[in-house]
């Protein structure tokens, strides 16, 4: 996996850092930022996840 493209997604709930995604490369310009529905191991649901850099 390319680094230049690597996003960390944080849960809105603990502010812990769970997962790292790519985002597309011809889509870097879209307007906001990524946010995914993921399960959360230290809150043990399912919750937003935020991208951050």
């Amino acid at each position: 996996m390319s680094q230049d493209r690597m996003t960390k997604l944080q849960c809105k709930e603990c502010d812990s850092i769970n997962y790292y995604t790519q985002k597309n490369k011809k889509k870097l310009q879209q307007a906001g930022k990524l946010e995914l529905k993921k399960h959360c191991p230290k809150c043990s649901t399912h919750v937003v996840h935020k991208e951050i850099k």
